[in-house]
């Protein structure tokens, strides 16, 4: 039986590094899968174009898109979204974060960096102009509490506040005792260091920008760790798992539950010449038809 071919999305980067250690993930994913098609795509920057690699699809065949990202946004609920639909039968993935998994990473990036108690810490992730990227973040800022006890707070690169350099001034002026310090300071010690914690997965742009926040310390991205490739292959299963799911409720005569909307873009990312959407009615049955073909073809009775 075969499985359907797995798209590890991701959002690509102009960083050779970067590209080497998300090159190498795919990699690492296909080593603990053996057997499995893995495919290279990306939303932004680097080629393949996601859009491409679907449409490029042997005849006949399905796809799961994995996105290598660490939240829900922009990218994942339009730009992934679209590709999928445009290939009936194929299914995207949930994003690599929130997990705990990912909380422990990142708890063990800041023990390499040497972050003791006494150190306040920044957990800096890319942002998004999608609120439900933020939310996914405080929800690993939870996770990552549960395991240490610093005076943490989650800032964002871009389209999202508060700013890294923002949240690492705030944090400065509590540890001065400024305006800032007091209840919602927490318990936070006089003389120890701010400390940015790198909620990336590679290096690239937002992690260069970094550097340049005001912070002591900047810890390193999440990538290399065999970590992420076990969570690139759960999110896999998982997508798998629902499809059949819904093929199930499908036969049953349940109706399927209607996609997501899509959020619309900020101004500066609104496109004049996105087409328009077609009618409803003209996608009528389209989805319990799609999961049909997808569960038919790769779990056969």
């Amino acid at each position: 039986m075969n499985s359907p071919i797995m798209i590890a999305c991701a959002h690509g980067t102009s960083s050779t590094q970067g590209a080497a250690e998300v090159n190498a993930l795919r990699e690492h994913i296909a080593a603990l899968r053996p057997g499995l098609d893995v495919r290279e795509a990306y939303v932004d920057v680097q080629q393949p174009d996601l859009v491409d690699v679907m449409a490029g699809l042997p005849e006949g065949e399905s796809a799961v898109v994995v996105p290598l990202l660490l939240s829900v946004g922009y990218h994942v609920k339009v730009d992934i979204a679209r590709a999928v639909k445009s290939r009936p039968g194929s299914a995207a993935a949930a994003p690599l974060g929130p997990d705990p998994r990912l909380a422990a990473l990142l708890d063990q990036r800041l023990r390499e960096a040497g972050v003791t108690d006494n150190d306040v810490i920044v957990l800096a992730a890319a942002g998004s102009s999608n609120p439900n990227a933020a939310v996914s973040v405080e929800e690993l800022l939870g996770q990552l509490g549960e395991l240490r006890s610093n005076r943490m707070v989650a800032a964002y690169g871009a389209s999202a506040k508060p700013s890294v350099p923002d949240a690492v001034a705030m944090l400065r002026e509590e540890l001065a005792g400024g305006a800032g310090a007091g209840e919602s300071a927490g318990a936070v010690d006089v003389g120890g260091r701010v400390v940015i914690a790198s909620y990336l997965l590679a290096p690239g742009y937002f992690h260069d920008q970094l550097a340049k926040a005001g912070a002591d310390l900047v810890t390193e991205p999440l990538l290399p760790s065999p970590v992420l490739a076990e969570i690139a292959l759960d999110r896999y299963d998982g997508a798998v798992e629902k499809a059949r799911e819904s093929a199930a409720r499908a036969s049953a005569g349940e109706p399927a539950k209607a996609p997501a909307e899509a959020e619309p873009r900020t101004p500066s990312e609104a496109s004049p010449e996105a087409p328009a959407e077609p009618p409803a009615n003209a996608q009528q049955g389209g989805p319990i038809k799609a999961v049909r073909r997808f569960v038919t073809k790769y779990f056969p009775r």
